[in-house]
């Protein structure tokens, strides 16, 4: 199988030749491997890489390119992407701040997408053919496919196995709408292939990556449509959150259509076109953001005994398939479907497969990042699951515009929020919305994996300024609910008692 990557360019071809060589010769199997993992993308190879160091005899099959969604469609280009969009725009902004350009500037978009192929493929070789047949790894280039439940085949070569994990992720869906197949569209898997900016942008979908890339190209010129069934972008967020980044959105000039039903597309060759609640709107291009499906064709899943639905494959709470030798990691079974997420899966499939473990993946504590600007991170326990608590759990906000280091970079949009057991004091979820969300929330998700209370926080010196300084606030906010009234008159007792045993010693 011939993979190409669209631009036929320099840097796609040498990505290719790192990922899925045409000259690649498949091994001759083991008698047995101690792990066979079907699917190279991030839960594949921690899994492949992390069995190989332990000694394990290992083999890794990929069917298209190794690197998988997160490499070469996903988290490497869409954040190569998001970060030329930004300094863009703090280009724009830096006028406020006393310096200006001469004339309004202009963007040569074809270099802005030639810099992100360059950048995903000098990181490629992290996840080579070559890199992984160093560490001990036979790779196998094909499609792969079980024929019981001990023996995997691909390209005619059988490879037998005390235990397998199914790794092989998913991919971008169209929803059902009349003509949209016959409007291409662009999904994350052709978007990255761009080299032209389109004038007028339509995006099905205010998820993550709908809101990430509406943002990035109408900072880059396009008029940008982004259009939700639901009645907020983000739906899935804290209502604040989502609120936040739709008011930014829409201040950078991005169009949201909300409760928003796509009932028609078209291409009609001069244009392309869809009908929202009755109204033609036309575009450019329109990208789907909206949905994924599970990579699961071709395997003959029935031969090896493992049971399947429309979301994916079922696993227990150890990752083990309904097939007792074989488990899977990463978006192929996750709800949650983030790198760090299969990254973290694969790592118990590797404890529980090899070494009778049994680690769950439901104590797993996982936060997530949506890169917009500003960005929304979260971890733990939800405002809904908090509200749903009732008055066992207290809730604390502040919002950035109180935070000095926010000030100061007029970077005030957004607040941070905790979600605290009463009785404990223990942290059980937090949300940020700052343009440091993602790096901010690792804080609260080391305290919520400690078992950590708030006042572990309170107690925690931070570097002044730092917008992360905002937990801190949280922290000093407990306290003074802490110190009731009740309280308070016990204190002040001690007070004017220790101040009179004072004089009396003198």
């Amino acid at each position: 199988m011939t993979s190409i990557i669209y631009p036929d360019d320099k840097y796609n071809q040498e990505l290719v030749e790192k990922l899925h060589p045409a000259d690649w010769e498949n091994p001759q199997p083991l008698e047995r491997y101690n792990l066979v993992v079907i699917g190279a993308g991030p839960a594949g190879l921690v899994a492949a890489a992390g069995a190989a160091g332990l000694g394990a005899k290992v083999a890794l099959i990929e069917r298209h390119l190794m690197g998988g969604d997160c490499l070469n469609f996903g988290c490497v280009p869409s954040k190569a992407l998001l970060s030329a969009a930004h300094s863009i725009y703090e280009a724009r902004r830096s006028a406020k701040f006393g310096f200006t350009f001469e004339g309004a500037g202009t963007l040569d978009f074809a270099k802005v997408m030639a810099g992100l192929r360059k950048k995903r493929n000098d990181m490629a070789h992290h996840d080579s053919v070559d890199r992984f047949t160093a560490l001990g790894i036979d790779v196998f280039l094909g499609d792969g496919q079980f024929i019981s439940p001990s023996c995997a085949e691909v390209s005619g070569k059988k490879l037998n196995f005390h235990r397998a994990v199914i790794t092989t992720g998913a991919r971008a869906s169209l929803p059902p709408i009349p003509g949209l197949a016959e409007a291409a569209p662009l999904t994350n898997e052709t978007l990255f292939s761009l080299t032209e900016l389109p004038k007028r942008l339509i995006i099905i979908g205010a998820g993550p990556i709908g809101c990430e890339m509406a943002q990035s190209f109408c900072r880059f010129g396009s008029e940008v449509t982004l259009i939700e069934m639901a009645n907020r972008i983000m739906p899935t967020e804290d209502a604040d959150a989502s609120a936040v980044v739709a008011q930014k959105l829409r201040a950078e000039g991005v169009n949201i259509l909300l409760n928003a039903k796509v009932t028609q597309a078209e291409n009609s060759g001069s244009h392309k076109a869809v009908t929202v609640n009755g109204k033609n709107i036309e575009g450019d291009e329109i990208l789907v953001a909206a949905g994924r499906t599970p990579n699961i064709e071709g395997l003959n899943l029935e031969a090896a005994g493992v049971d399947y639905h429309g979301r994916g494959i079922t696993v227990n709470d150890r990752l083990q398939t309904t097939s007792p030798k074989i488990y899977a990691a990463g978006d192929i079974c996750s709800a949650l479907q983030f790198t760090h997420s299969a990254d973290s899966m694969a790592k118990i499939v590797l404890q529980n497969a090899l070494f009778f473990g049994r680690k769950k993946v439901s104590d797993l504590v996982m936060p997530w990042a949506t890169y917009t600007s500003p960005e929304v991170a979260h971890v733990g326990m939800t405002a809904a699951e908090a509200a749903e608590q009732g008055d066992k759990i207290i809730t604390l906000t502040a919002q950035m515009s109180d935070v000095d280091r926010a000030i100061l970079e007029e970077e005030t949009e957004g607040f941070a929020r905790v979600h605290v057991e009463k009785k404990s004091g223990r942290i059980l979820g937090a949300t940020m919305v700052s343009s440091h969300a993602g790096e901010s929330i690792t804080q609260m998700a080391l305290a919520i994996t400690s078992g950590l209370k708030i006042s572990a926080i309170g107690a925690t010196i931070h570097p002044y300024p730092i917008q992360a300084d905002v937990w801190k606030k949280l922290a000093n906010n407990y306290l003074k609910r802490s110190f009731t009234p009740k309280i308070a008159k016990i204190f002040k007792v001690f007070l004017k008692l220790f101040s009179r045993n004072k004089r009396l010693a003198s």
